[in-house]
């Protein structure tokens, strides 16, 4: 299974913009469909967001819909999320995976037994 590293996490104030990367420790993600996911403090992990394979489809959690972009570079071996219009709940431990979040009826949500998760990368809004 493919693990990762996500870089990019910083202080930012709302209204602000922060552009995350993720990339395998080892291997290559040209086949693989790649989810970002974070975890406020006190909460467990959700979905943000996912792009396929071809980087052809992507979806978004209805809080973020419009201010993040999921986008990817096969050449590079790389996927981004740009944040933009960076609000306080957006603060958290933000993470990537070989999985997309699942909906259950009300929001996205990691898939059950998923684990092969990298140490994150902190996202804090804060003024």
């Amino acid at each position: 299974q493919l693990k990762f590293v996500e870089t990019g996490g910083d202080l930012a104030q709302p209204g602000g913009s922060l552009r995350l990367s993720c990339t395998p420790s080892g291997g290559t993600i040209a086949s693989t469909h790649i989810g970002w996911f974070r975890q406020a403090p006190g909460k467990g992990r959700e979905g943000v967001s996912c792009i396929s394979s071809s980087g052809g489809t992507t979806l978004y959690a209805n809080s973020v819909k419009g201010r993040f972009t999921v986008s990817r570079d096969n050449t590079k071996n790389t996927v981004y999320l740009q944040m933009n219009s960076l609000k306080p709940e957006d603060t958290g431990v933000y993470y990537c995976g070989a999985t997309c979040p699942y909906y259950n009826g009300a929001r996205y949500l990691v898939p059950d037994g998923y684990k092969d998760w990298g140490q994150g990368t902190q996202v804090t809004v804060s003024s």
